[in-house]
């Protein structure tokens, strides 16, 4: 038996990166610190008792990819207010892994992280992470208009913004859902997480249920002199 060589990712000059639940796993549970608020601010907002108010939540991220997006959409929620609101948790469930970082490091190219939160809350989650100085930019939800993934376009408004050819580009997520459009323009997609090695997706390229190894493992080109 000869030894797995690793996914061919020798075309990728374009590493793009979700962020929650992507460069950190979902275990940390810290995304439901958040979630914990954005029902509580969806209770106050709308009237509606706590279990109402999560069922809102959820629909309305369903329905427009984020609970900012439909409460902008059916309330005329202010985007800045509730993002500050939302995001001003306790960043202590995260730590930083050396392996990932490495793993990061060794990519050539361009980085870029795209996220749907906000731009504050992202750099305050790579500081966290000790990740900030392996990214080349943030493309998050005030650069997209807050239009969030998956809505195409989002990615759209994302390679015009850094010049991403999507046929050299790949992107890690742990939303199946925001892996659609970006196959459907050219991008390599990564799912990543526990549930990604179940999912029979067709758009999906490759899945992982652990960040880190699979980047150590993937070939690359090699990075000029």
């Amino acid at each position: 038996m000869t030894a797995d060589p690793g996914p061919d990712l020798r075309h990728v000059e374009v590493w793009l990166f979700d962020l929650d639940n992507t460069l950190y796993p979902p275990e940390t549970e810290f995304m439901g610190l958040i979630e914990k608020r954005m029902t509580a601010f969806v209770a106050r907002e709308t009237g509606l008792p706590p279990a109402e108010a999560l069922a809102l939540q959820k629909r309305y991220l369903h329905e427009h990819g984020t609970t900012l997006a439909g409460l902008m959409a059916n309330h005329g929620i202010d985007p800045e207010g509730f993002l500050d609101e939302v995001h001003d948790v306790s960043m202590d469930a995260l730590t930083p892994d050396a392996a990932l970082k490495a793993a990061i490091t060794r990519l050539p190219g361009r980085r870029l992280v795209f996220t749907n939160g906000d731009e504050r809350h992202a750099v305050r989650v790579l500081d966290k992470l000790d990740l900030a100085d392996q990214f080349e930019a943030i493309f998050h939800i005030a650069a997209a208009d807050y239009v969030p993934k998956p809505h195409p376009d989002t990615f759209q408004r994302l390679t015009r913004a850094h010049a991403v050819e999507p046929r050299a580009a790949a992107f890690f997520e742990d939303s199946e859902k925001n892996l659609a459009p970006a196959a459907a323009i050219g991008m390599t997609t990564i799912l990543v997480g526990p549930h990604a090695e179940a999912s029979t997706a067709p758009f999906v390229k490759h899945r992982t249920r652990h960040l880190a190894p699979f980047l150590a493992a993937a070939r690359v080109r090699k990075a000029h002199p």
